[in-house]
């Protein structure tokens, strides 16, 4: 099998309309495209930030509505330039923050966490 890059990461929500608007309002995805899966059940959507060749965010409704507290996915992490600039932005938000501050790792990576509508974490990182 040839590997060429993570695809999707897939985080199951109870309410992809709640969903959608945080990640497209707050953090600033595009919604890509918005399915019901063949089965009838489940509803998928898909975002991103660009139309490129890039890893997607799948959202899952109906798959199971008994999520744990942190989701069925425990954080995926989003690549920003400027991680100050987006914690201060953020801060006037209404966003609950898993930390009280930006961590700083001994190779210089700087990271925090967000927690989505369904308790998911999101981490914003710098390398």
């Amino acid at each position: 099998m040839a590997n060429k890059r993570l695809d999707h990461v897939g985080v199951m929500v109870k309410n992809i309309d709640a969903s959608i608007a945080f990640y497209t309002e707050i953090l600033g995805f595009e919604l890509k495209g918005r399915t019901p899966h063949t089965n009838g059940v489940i509803e998928l959507a898909f975002l991103g930030f660009s139309s490129g060749d890039e890893t997607e965010l799948e959202l899952i409704q109906g798959y199971n509505d008994s999520l744990p507290v942190e989701g069925k996915v425990h954080h995926f992490a989003i690549l920003v330039s400027d991680l100050q600039a987006e914690f201060e932005r953020l801060k006037q938000l209404d966003v609950t923050f898993v930390d009280e501050g930006i961590t700083t790792l001994p190779n210089g990576y700087r990271y925090f966490f967000v927690q989505g509508p369904d308790g998911e974490r999101v981490e914003l990182f710098q390398r």
